[in-house]
């Protein structure tokens, strides 16, 4: 029996085949100012492009060419590059050929280069091949199209319908030590995703989106916006759209180690994230629901009187009288003009209210939506009947461009006119309301119906064909909305703001704050909030937040979301803590009390104890002080990418030996800890009734090859490369700086 490592070399044979052509090429046939190439294999094409800086875009289709219409999140031409600026690439290319001679194009200091691949009686297969040219003008292989002997076709197209919609499933090579890191979000405590598989369907906290980096120095975008897979294995990297007309990828490449350099490169390709208001940069408030005008106008009072900070105050859900009316309650809230401007004056606050994509058939723009087309419907009946409170719902159809004008005329008169101006985009995971695991809670019999219903139908295409667009064209329904009211470009600084539940490749690009969606309220949630928003920060999201506490009650923990139970004070404050440190610092949730006097139970930082109630608005308060460092972090993010959270792999991965092995291991250092921005060292605390706790201080480069990390609690310095175990009582999130906290605080830290 052969070893492991035989076998991946055995399975990696194609690899010695890559080296063995590369070897009878010289420097004098590589193109270096080429357009492209197109591969004409059989029935199939294959498009090759230079793109951007150190990229390449590849296309691919069976037999038809596409139509140019296809969805696409990738820019043509990139925000960045050689042709930055320039007219789009389309379809250009100026080489053909049919691969049966090797080709090589270089595009800065990424390589591509076609290979044969043997398949069995000298009948071979043509392949693409990436590497990254290095300093000393040597090449590394970077990855290339995986065909072991006699394998499955590593460019795999098959048609399981009656029309022409293709599967497309294309495997690239990988070894078993290469990490994976982005991928959008999943509940899984995990920063490297090797060894996983992850279906590209949006539910309620999940969010998978095939975009990642490579811990070999590459980025990479599968850019579909169908359903399907990604699979990371040991010898095989496989994706997956189950239904579409076009195969579409990027790749690009930065030094082994340079992860800001990528982030640059794949953001320059999917987009940057615009500078939000500086409103935003403080504490956001929310709970499950201000019922009326009244208490949301006490509540302002409250957080005036008690002299605590607030950014925004949000209005959540069932504030509506019909799903889709889009429009506060007259009844309850009576003067909205009033109440913004009320809201204001007593906090300079802004105010955002959620939005659900759907409609009722009892809502006076149910019969408007129907009769224009501007409803999804299901390729096998008129439209997704869905339900929520007892009553007949359809999802507002996104994708047509004409719904989203008329969604946003519907807001625009509602709320924007009357001083509501930011919006909280719920429940838009695409082809129902989202919620994979019940039924809404229509039956508590009838539960884990395989949502999304991969029968619905877009103005854009099948859920199967484009779902994944969906939550992307609900944030940009809004987008268009405000950038059209406050005549701004896309890009330029955010005048007001939407938070999502979902999204997508470059929903960065948005004014749109994506959260991590209905978690429940215990230890182990808040752990794996933690990996989640690493892993949303290397997909490109910097714009990301979560619920402080979680948002609802585990049915399994008694005191879970108890606001009365010391238990949950507990946890709350240490989630409260942790939130300082991140891009948004948001509470929300729906919670329990003992004793209730309002439509549902209290959240307000005051309602968590009088003991912890210091500790608490000490936190609000320190967001506000290290305001500037924030601003500075987001000036980053949206010149160059550079992220806010930022996995230890990201600045410690070529210093510190000991992180790599770490994060490939998925160790709770490197899914526990992180640094928000270039000096601040985070560790949150995810575990009850500790005092003390642990930390990993990597080790860090310095003028003497150390610079030492500084207790934020007691000034207490310590050298790099060890664990240290600190104080830390409930008033103390671990937190270590580099460098001095004036600079910190003055964001002057860059």
């Amino acid at each position: 029996m052969r070893s492991f490592g035989q076998l991946a070399v055995a399975a990696l044979g194609c690899v010695s085949s890559v080296a063995a052509q590369y070897r009878h090429l010289n420097s004098s046939q590589i193109h270096t100012d080429s357009k492209g190439f197109r591969l004409q294999h059989g029935f199939e094409t294959v498009l090759v492009q230079p793109y951007g800086y150190d990229g390449f875009r590849v296309r691919a289709w069976p037999f038809r060419p596409p139509t140019g219409d296809e969805i696409s999140f990738l820019y043509d031409p990139p925000l960045e590059g050689p042709e930055a600026g320039a007219a789009a690439h389309g379809m250009n290319y100026d080489i053909s050929t049919n691969g049966l001679e090797p080709l090589r194009l270089r595009n800065g200091k990424i390589v591509v280069q076609t290979f044969t691949a043997p398949v069995r009686n000298n009948v071979t297969n043509v392949r693409l091949a990436f590497y990254r040219v290095e300093d000393d003008g040597s090449e590394t292989l970077l990855t290339n199209e995986y065909q072991p002997y006699k394998a499955l076709n590593p460019r795999y197209y098959s048609w399981n319908g009656p029309g022409y919609e293709f599967s497309a499933a294309f495997s690239f090579s990988t070894t078993p030590d290469e990490q994976v890191y982005g991928t959008g979000q999943q509940q899984d405590h995990l920063v490297n995703k090797k060894g996983n598989t992850i279906d590209l369907i949006n539910f309620n906290t999940h969010i998978p989106t095939p975009m990642f980096m490579s811990s070999k120095g590459y980025g990479f975008v599968w850019n579909s916006a169908a359903e399907g897979e990604m699979e990371f294995g040991a010898l095989r990297n496989r994706f997956t759209s189950r239904t579409t007309t076009l195969v579409d990828y990027a790749i690009t490449t930065a030094d082994e180690g340079d992860y800001d350099t990528l982030q640059r490169r794949l953001t320059a390709m999917t987009g940057r994230a615009p500078q939000p208001p500086d409103w935003t940069l403080g504490y956001i408030h929310s709970k499950l629901r201000y019922e009326n005008q009244t208490e949301f106008i006490q509540l302002a009072q409250e957080f005036h009187d008690r002299n605590i900070p607030v950014s925004m105050l949000v209005i959540d859900y069932q504030s509506w009288v019909h799903q889709g009316d889009w429009g506060l309650d007259p009844a309850l809230w009576p003067n909205v003009s009033y109440m913004a401007e009320k809201v204001k004056e007593l906090t300079g606050a802004e105010i955002m209210a959620s939005l659900w994509p759907s409609v009722s058939d009892a809502s006076d723009n149910y019969a408007t939506m129907q009769m224009e087309g501007y409803l999804a419907a299901l390729r096998s009946g008129p439209g997704i009947t869905d339900s929520w409170n007892g009553s007949y719902i359809r999802l507002v159809d996104s994708t047509n461009p004409k719904a989203r004008d008329f969604l946003w005329s519907k807001l625009k008169y509602n709320y924007y006119d009357k001083g509501i101006k930011n919006f909280w985009i719920d429940q838009a995971d695409g082809g129902n309301l989202g919620e994979a695991y019940q039924n809404n809670g229509q039956s508590r019999y009838i539960e884990s119906i395989p949502y999304p219903f991969a029968d619905a139908l877009y103005h854009a295409g099948t859920q199967m064909s484009v779902g994944k667009l969906y939550p992307w064209a609900h944030q940009q329904a809004l987008e268009e909305g405000l950038r059209n009211v406050t005549n701004t470009q896309m890009g330029s600084p955010c005048d007001q703001v939407s938070l999502s539940r979902s999204g997508y490749i470059g929903s960065q690009r948005f004014c749109s704050i994506v959260w991590s969606g209905d978690t429940t309220s215990v230890w182990e949630t808040l752990a794996k909030q933690v990996s989640a928003g690493l892993s949303a920060a290397a997909t490109g999201w910097g714009w990301w937040t979560q619920d402080i506490g979680g948002f609802e009650k585990d049915q399994s923990v008694w005191w879970s979301a108890n606001i009365d139970t010391p238990e949950f004070r507990e946890l709350y404050v240490r989630w409260q803590q942790w939130a300082t440190f991140l891009p948004f610092m948001r509470n929300h949730g729906s919670r329990d009390c003992n004793t209730q006097d309002a439509f549902t139970c209290d959240n307000e930082p005051w309602t968590y104890g009088e003991s912890n109630t210091p500790t608490i608005v000490s936190y609000i308060n320190l967001r506000y002080q290290l305001v500037n460092y924030t601003r500075a972090l987001f000036s980053q993010l949206s010149a160059t990418g550079r992220m806010i959270m930022r996995p230890l792999y990201m600045d410690f991965g070529m210093t510190d030996p000991n992180i790599m092995e770490m994060t490939k291991n998925n160790s709770n250092v490197t899914t526990q800890q992180y640094m928000y921005g270039p000096r601040m060292l985070v560790t949150p605390v995810t575990l009850p009734n500790v005092t003390e706790w642990s930390v990993y201080l990597p080790q860090t480069a310095g003028g003497n090859g150390t610079q030492p990390w500084t207790y934020w609690w007691t000034n207490a310095t310590y050298a790099g490369g060890q664990s240290v175990t600190v104080p830390a009582p409930l008033e103390h999130v671990p937190v270590f700086h580099l460098g001095s906290r004036a600079d910190i605080m003055s964001g002057d830290v860059f």
